[in-house]
């Protein structure tokens, strides 16, 4: 009880999430596993750019190249050797893969690899192909989009094969030699050609050297199906995952949800909250924190409606008797009677005030308690000014109180000192009352272990039997024969019992006895003490 009061206040954290008001749970979770696969995602645009790359560095190899076949080719024309230089020509087609075209400088062909060695790489009509290349295809043009690639121009050869069907054979026809001109162009399978050209040395020629990436095609079309399979393989496990995680979080908290709204509207009075007892995680915390709640607060509304009707049935009493004093006071002439029902109306009005002023101590002794900052209590000094006040004010039909003190400072207890001294005058003179003529009322403090207990006897009748834990309820009304009634409005223990119990403490009666006869009651009243 005591952590609960600490905190000066219970206002709530601010809700910071403004932003995500608007999605569900669910479509955060989904949201938090899709993240990877962005991510993921992100690698296929990652490809693209690594081939854009690969075709520079591949352009970079083709210029090289071009520059070491014309300066080859240039030793072999010094020499004048035609056939050797054709077959030179053949033989670095043949090794690197590459068609090598040479234009005298007029911009005729003069040489061209492919006549004497075939096709060394083939140019491939779409309409041809199966539909998964043109799917893949398809998925270069989207990927390319978003992709931001280069834009190509079609790689298309020409009718009559000249150097001036070529921008960059007509730019190397006018540079001195060891300089090469590229180009890439895209074919109709979008593979894409490298063209690369350089000047011949010492004979005015033009060498152009025409390559396809194919190969680099073919391995960023292989990891990029590898990419997305891996992607299919993901989405298919954030998908399970997500809809493990909805239902294990989701669904239990609307099972909540809807159980609190069901508690909320009251159309049925028992509503059965889901406590989720085997789980051990914090949802099933939450549910049998909720459902122990729905409980407390069953059991709350139960004691209000209880309480509410006791006030009524006790308030209705002294109402009646007033009231039929009252109707009465005006048909009556005798002074000694309207003496006597005018007495009447003052103890109805006393009483009724009475309940009045217990029942509103009642009605906010909860809230205060909650509220309260407990602190450390000397119990034994509390007891003993009580004790001091009550003998100063006057003690009834010759009752003495004996006081048991403590050892100083050893009865400390913690908790609301104000409220302690209640529980004490409450028991106190509920003790007096029932204590016949010139008895004796002992209270014994002491410290018993890690508590502390308070012990009051009186020397009247005792307890009924069967009557032990009745006498905290609300409106008990067994009071002593010597009372007059209406003196108590039967909350005095009933407010004692709640005080220390608010204090984690515990309150019992029974009877003391003295040789097998019952020699009066005992309270004993036990609180944690202080560290």
């Amino acid at each position: 009880m005591a952590s609960a009061t600490d905190s000066p206040r219970n206002s709530p954290e601010p809700d910071r999430l403004t932003w995500s008001k608007r999605f569900s749970l669910t479509q955060r979770i989904l949201a938090v596993n899709l993240f990877a696969l962005i991510a993921l995602a992100g690698g296929v645009f990652y490809l693209d750019s690594f081939r854009d790359r690969l075709l520079e560095q591949r352009q970079g190899q083709a210029r090289v190249g071009a520059v070491m076949m014309a300066d080859a080719l240039s030793v072999a024309e010094r020499r004048g050797l035609p056939g050797e230089f054709e077959a030179l020509a053949a033989r670095l087609g043949q090794s690197t893969g590459a068609r090598i075209r040479i234009y005298r400088e007029d911009g005729r062909l003069i040489l061209d690899s492919w006549t004497r060695t075939g096709p060394t790489f083939r140019l491939r009509d779409p309409a041809q192909e199966p539909w998964r290349k043109d799917a893949a295809r398809f998925l270069d043009k989207i990927i390319e989009f978003f992709g931001s690639a280069p834009r190509y121009d079609a790689y298309v050869e020409p009718v009559t094969d000249a150097r001036a069907a070529w921008p960059e054979a007509e730019a190397a026809a006018g540079v001195g030699p060891h300089t090469a001109f590229a180009a890439l162009r895209r074919a109709p399978d979008r593979t894409v050609i490298v063209n690369a050209a350089a000047p011949v040395a010492g004979t005015g020629d033009v060498l152009m050297v025409t390559l396809d990436t194919r190969d680099i095609t073919r391995v960023v079309r292989s990891e990029r199906l590898t990419f997305f399979l891996i992607f299919l393989g993901v989405l298919a496990l954030s998908l399970l995952l997500s809809s493990f995680l909805a239902r294990t979080i989701v669904r239990p908290l609307r099972r909540l949800s809807i159980a609190a709204q069901r508690v909320k509207l009251g159309r049925a009075r028992e509503v059965t909250v889901p406590r989720f007892a085997k789980r051990r995680d914090e949802i099933g915390a939450l549910g049998r924190a909720v459902a122990d709640m729905t409980q407390a607060l069953r059991h709350r509304m139960d004691a209000t409606e209880s309480f509410a009707a006791d006030v009524a049935h006790e308030i209705k009493n002294p109402l009646a008797s007033l009231r039929s004093a009252v109707d009465t006071l005006g048909a009556v002439k005798d002074p000694a009677l309207q003496a006597q029902l005018l007495d009447v109306i003052r103890d109805d009005v006393l009483r009724i005030d009475r309940l009045i002023t217990d029942i509103a101590e009642v009605s906010r002794l909860d809230a205060q308690l909650a509220r309260t900052r407990f602190e450390p209590v000397d119990v034994g000094q509390m007891a003993a000014t009580l004790v001091r006040i009550a003998e100063r004010a006057g003690l009834p039909r010759g009752v003495k109180i004996a006081y048991a003190r403590p050892e100083p400072g050893t009865a400390i207890a913690t908790g609301d000192e104000s409220r302690l001294s209640q529980v004490v005058r409450n028991l106190l003179d509920n003790a007096i009352s029932f204590t016949p003529d010139n008895g004796v009322v002992l209270i014994t403090v002491m410290r018993a272990g890690d508590k502390v207990m308070m012990r009051i006897d009186d020397d009247g009748p005792g307890i009924p039997a069967g009557m032990h834990e009745h006498i905290f309820k609300r409106f008990y009304s067994e009071r002593p024969e010597s009372e007059s009634f209406g003196k108590h409005s039967g909350l005095g223990l009933a407010i004692a019992g709640a005080i220390v119990h608010a204090h984690d403490g515990s309150i019992t009666a029974l009877n003391r006895e003295q040789d097998g006869v019952i020699a009066g009651a005992r309270f004993v009243v036990t609180i944690p003490a202080a560290p």
